[in-house]
């Protein structure tokens, strides 16, 4: 709770960056930092492939000393290889965190990911033995969906307290739902069954979603996915991307030698609320950074 309230702004929230696969890379992360992003997560990790390659370890984690604070998420069907990833990456960041969320079918399939939520004591025996093996001031967080039956959820919650968690983001969904209604309930009744800071996530884009979602649950952060890749800036009050943002984006972009296709698909995102459709079927045909910022500067005036 300590660390949280460091970072709370002045409606009691804390406003974080989602893990997202390909996309909440270091780049982006310093990009939503600048526009008022409290706390950002790296991409999922496989922890299986991370513990053992060097080769996975620099292609899955990059930082810097303007990255922080940071959280570090694994997936993980093993404590021992979670436990490795997390003291591989500890002296780099602020906490590591477990996915429990992810719906995808490959991931069911591996033992990773939403399955994980019926699995409430090996989460939590994995919670205990990262917390008693890495440094003490480490965060140790999980990432979580509802059940269809959300008491079954908040039982999980209060296993994975007694466990040691620091602190718990919930996406308001079962791992069956992809556009249903963020289910505020239940991350209210979670909030109040437990006493570590809880974090919700689902369908937050505007500053007045945050207030929203603030009033029903008082929880203690918020957390965007999607919200964010279409206005890195909304944290801070913007209704569309500004100017200055994409700006910021052009200069954090070529000074980390970011990859063209992320490069260019990250604007992609950040602009289509301002083009028209033609508009963005011609910027999505570049392939050339070059021809990006010709566009931008002569018809928008967005230079370096």
């Amino acid at each position: 709770m300590e660390f949280f309230d460091q970072l709370r702004d002045k409606n009691g929230v804390v406003k974080i960056c989602a893990p997202m696969v390909r996309y909440s890379k270091l780049p982006f992360r310093l990009l939503v930092r600048e526009f008022d992003c409290d706390l950002a997560f790296s991409p999922m990790i496989m922890a299986e492939s991370f513990a053992v390659s060097e080769k996975a370890r620099k292609n899955e984690f990059t930082t810097s000393e303007k990255d922080k604070p940071l959280i570090v998420q694994f997936a993980s069907n093993t404590v021992h290889q979670f436990v490795q990833s997390a003291q591989i990456v500890e002296p780099f960041c602020n906490g590591v965190d477990l996915n429990c969320g992810c719906p995808q079918g490959w991931a069911l399939k591996e033992g990773i990911g939403a399955c994980l939520i019926e699995k409430p004591d090996f989460v939590s025996d994995l919670v205990k033995q990262t917390r008693n093996q890495v440094k003490d001031d480490l965060l140790v967080s999980v990432k979580i969906r509802v059940h269809s039956d959300y008491k079954k959820t908040i039982e999980l919650c209060r296993q994975v307290e007694k466990a040691g968690v620091s602190f718990i983001s919930v996406h308001g969904r079962t791992r069956t739902q992809r556009s249903d209604p963020v289910n505020l309930e239940a991350i209210k009744a979670i909030k109040e069954s437990v006493q570590v800071p809880v974090v919700a996530n689902g369908d937050i884009k505007t500053l007045e979603d945050v207030k929203k979602v603030k009033a029903a649950t008082n929880i203690d952060g918020v957390m965007a996915a999607r919200g964010l890749l279409e206005n890195p800036a909304f944290f801070a009050g913007h209704d569309i991307t500004p100017k200055s943002c994409v700006e910021s984006w052009l200069r954090i972009a070529l000074e980390t030698g970011t990859q063209f296709q992320c490069f260019h698909h990250h604007l992609s995102y950040m602009l289509e609320r301002s083009f028209c459709k033609a508009e963005r079927k011609y910027f999505n045909s570049f392939n050339s950074t070059s021809a990006v910022l010709d566009y931008l500067e002569t018809n928008y005036e967005v230079r370096l």
